[in-house]
């Protein structure tokens, strides 16, 4: 018999990247509310964050305001995303890529990409993602890739099965909360958001179980006093 994992020390935070604020319907949403339960049954702690209800400045610096912008709530956001050992990107598909708002919110991630944690190693290390999405348009699997893509390259882990979604009939046909979609019997669906909530767990309890990635062979910081571990460049004959 399969033993039971206590994920109740883990903290998860969603960002739905719709184009729609609150309190419109969002079915990026409604998928996501199927993996947040998910957690919340397993005791992880969850937060999920509507990015378009805030005033998130177009940029790539930790804080805009002291580079023209106006106002800029993604200071304050990002403490929240930062505190979470798993990050989920939610975002609906529009002309087969994923909105403008999450490629907003990954350049802002990219922001503090720079930055390192106790160990030397690049700021977002030990921490894992994955990805959820929506829409009646062909591009779940190529709006996941370039994604998830993003989140590891600055540093997030990514599971097994990262990624899950949702499409309706091609063109403007019935969306995920549409009764007529009948989409929360979608076995395909369900199962792989299944899957994908339960990796993202399993990844993150192991990585914090270990206090993350040892720094060997990682650190930016022994990189720039001198470490090179096993590298050396090739003698050419």
């Amino acid at each position: 018999m399969e033993k039971k994992v206590d994920f109740s020390n883990l903290k998860a935070v969603y960002v739905n990247c719709t184009l729609k604020k609150s309190p419109d319907k969002s079915h990026t949403q409604g998928l996501m509310n199927v993996s947040q339960d998910i957690m919340k049954k397993e005791g992880v702690s969850v937060k999920n964050i509507r990015a378009v209800d805030h005033d998130i400045a177009f940029g790539v610096q930790p804080d805009m305001t002291k580079h023209g912008a106006d106002s800029d709530t993604w200071p304050e956001l990002f403490k929240t995303i930062f505190d979470a050992d798993i990050l989920v990107l939610g975002t609906p598909i529009w002309l087969g890529e994923r909105s403008s708002v999450c490629s907003q919110v990954i350049e802002r991630l990219y922001a503090m990409s720079g930055k390192q944690n106790e160990k030397g190693q690049y700021l977002y290390y030990g921490k894992v993602g994955g990805t959820i999405i929506t829409g009646n348009e062909d591009g779940v699997k190529h709006c996941a890739m370039g994604i998830l893509y993003s989140l590891q390259h600055l540093g997030y882990s990514i599971p097994p099965q990262a990624d899950s979604g949702w499409l309706g009939e091609i063109g403007p046909g019935p969306s995920y909360l549409d009764e007529e979609a009948d989409a929360q019997n979608n076995d395909f669906t369900n199962r792989n958001t299944t899957f994908m909530t339960y990796n993202m767990m399993h990844l993150a309890q192991m990585l914090k179980a270990n206090g993350g990635y040892p720094s060997y062979g990682n650190s930016r910081e022994q990189w720039d006093n001198g470490s090179r571990w096993g590298f050396e460049n090739p003698e050419y004959r």
